[in-house]
């Protein structure tokens, strides 16, 4: 049998895909061989990591929310954040009943809590938003000063700058200059100077110059992600937060608040106001593999 759960779900946003189920009396204790067997594209289900819902207290985190959102990456370690993960999890759990109204609900995380609220529908499922938290530049003055803090070598390309971000996980953020630079480039074997002591989300970006919506500047930027434990993915919510985070620091004071993220999977929006971020797109479920019993 593939998967230690009577039920489990299936859902993605902009095609970054996790596989969802809700502890209770019958879900087992996970382990990261069980995650690396069902998100195994080959020879399991398939996806780029497990989200369980889990009680918070339950869960040892004595917060104000209801659920805690345990995430596993697809190799089977454990992940502070996922800004896709969290949409998918909040539409997981209002489908299921678990979460009622339209928000805003608070989601306890290993990188802290997390506000959620539903925003309607949207092209590619229900569109959330997300109050992501601070991001931060751990290479502080300096790396902010400089626009890098370490040296990324990309297979067929001289050593490039990169900035890195934190979101809270860890991502380094390098710019290159074209689309086409950008479609081309291999992002597996980046090599970094210094090496990062915790492994790193790497984020490709070109900008894509700004347009105006409701008289309001929006900056544009394409990516492409390589997320820690995973390898490469169609979106990353925290990466997308953590290239606007860098495009503006590099274009300065005087850059948009507002952006457009455009990846592989589809496009999201980043709000950057006063060092938080908030994370707008799409969320929807795909499969059911079993019943869950609890099901309101």
């Amino acid at each position: 049998m593939i998967t230690p759960f009577e039920w489990l779900a299936k859902g993605h946003a902009t095609e970054n895909d996790f596989l969802l189920a809700v502890e209770g009396a019958r879900a087992p204790v996970v382990t990261p061989e069980d995650v690396r067997r069902l998100c195994n594209r080959h020879a399991g289900i398939g996806a780029d990591g497990l989200l369980l819902a889990r009680p918070a207290t339950a869960a040892g985190y004595p917060t104000s929310a209801e659920w805690f959102m345990d995430y596993r990456n697809a190799d089977g370690s454990l992940a502070e954040m996922c800004g896709n993960g969290i949409r998918v999890f909040a539409h997981f759990l209002r489908e299921e009943g678990l979460l009622t109204g339209t928000g805003p609900w608070v989601i306890a995380t290993r990188g802290g809590e997390r506000t959620v609220w539903h925003g309607g529908t949207a092209p590619g499922g229900d569109e959330y938003i997300v109050d992501m938290g601070d991001y931060g530049f751990p290479g502080g003055t300096a790396a902010r000063s400089a626009g890098f803090d370490v040296a990324v070598g990309l297979s067929g390309m001289d050593q490039r700058p990169g900035l890195r971000v934190t979101m809270p996980n860890p991502h380094t953020v390098v710019a290159l200059e074209s689309l086409e630079q950008l479609r081309e480039v291999d992002l597996r074997g980046a090599v970094y100077d210094p090496a990062p002591p915790e492994g790193t989300n790497l984020e490709v970006v070109v900008p894509l110059g700004e347009r105006i919506d409701g008289g309001s500047r929006v900056g544009m930027l394409a990516m492409r992600v390589l997320e820690r434990g995973v390898g490469e993915t169609r979106s990353c919510g925290t990466g997308c937060c953590a290239a606007a985070a860098a495009l503006r620091e590099w274009a300065g004071p005087e850059s948009p608040d507002r952006w457009d993220v455009r990846v592989p999977g589809g496009t999201v929006r980043v709000d950057l106001r006063d060092g938080r971020a908030l994370l707008t797109g799409p969320a929807l479920l795909v499969a059911r593999v079993g019943r869950y019993e609890g099901r309101a």
